[in-house]
């Protein structure tokens, strides 16, 4: 390693030390739970009215905007979310606290996917504060939309979705396996919270892996049909699932696991290795 990588590499690792931002990246669990909790009340209004609301995660962040306390609290969800992204691209830097050489750049580009997420969920909860209507639904589809304009394009979003859709088999993977549990000081926990706590991210991996598989699904198919409109992300998948009898059940289902998935973040806020 060069002297000028060695640098980048100790200040990093004092930054991702910092209190301040161990506090406020706790902080930002708790907010990231919120919005899973709020999600999965949307798909079930998705699932049991037909609600045409955004049922993603810009969907918690529009309906948190609807009053006065909710913007407050959407302005905590923004620093919060800001500063877990700053956490993740540190730790995608210079490596978990403790993590061995094995399996170690996997976690670090994990770490830097992460980044990326908690750092656009801060974005879409500023533009929704400035009052813009933004919706990651609109979004993935407008750029498919694009995209599909040629023959390439629809390869790529082809692609995309079978890269979505490994996602979340990987999510799946990821939960049942309890892959999650090494990053948790499951030291601190007592006896009679640690099994479900547990129990709780397994549910709310799971759940998620699933939604997003669908959703990879259906970015394939709107590459195959040329249907912009499959193009949606988990809004597309979950209100696809609403369509049909069985799917409602379904969708039911992922919602308890996503918001098992928003408990289990809260718990997180004091028990993840930060």
């Amino acid at each position: 390693m060069t002297s000028a990588a060695s640098n980048v590499k100790y200040t990093a690792s004092r930054a991702a030390d910092s209190k301040p931002l161990e506090y406020l990246a706790r902080g930002g669990f708790i907010g990231y739970g919120i919005i899973h909790l709020i999600f999965a009340w949307i798909a079930l209004q998705v699932a049991f009215q037909g609600s045409s609301q955004e049922s993603d995660q810009s969907g918690a962040l529009q309906t948190l905007a609807g009053n006065g306390l909710g913007k407050t609290l959407l302005v905590v969800i923004a620093i919060g979310m800001a500063a877990m992204a700053i956490w993740q691209a540190f730790e995608a830097v210079i490596g978990e606290s403790g993590e061995q050489t094995r399996g170690m750049m996997a976690e670090r580009v994990l770490s830097g996917v992460r980044a990326v997420l908690y750092g656009y969920l801060a974005w879409m909860a500023v533009k929704i504060l400035q009052g813009s209507n933004a919706s990651m639904g609109d979004s993935y589809q407008s750029k498919s939309s694009g995209m599909m304009g040629s023959t390439g394009g629809r390869w790529l979003v082809g692609l995309i979705g079978l890269v979505i859709l490994g996602v979340g088999v990987g999510m799946v993977y990821y939960g049942l396996r309890r892959k999650f549990v090494k990053h948790l000081n499951t030291e601190q926990m007592t006896h009679g919270t640690r099994q479900p706590i547990i129990r709780l991210g397994m549910a709310g991996y799971a759940a998620k892996g699933v939604a997003y598989a669908i959703a990879g699904v259906l970015f394939v198919v709107a590459a195959v049909n040329y249907d912009p409109d499959k193009a949606r992300g988990l809004d597309a998948a979950l209100k696809t699932l609403a369509g049909s009898s069985w799917g409602v059940w379904l969708l039911a289902l992922i919602a308890a696991g996503i918001a098992a998935f928003g408990v289990y973040c809260i718990a997180q806020a004091k028990y993840r290795k930060v």
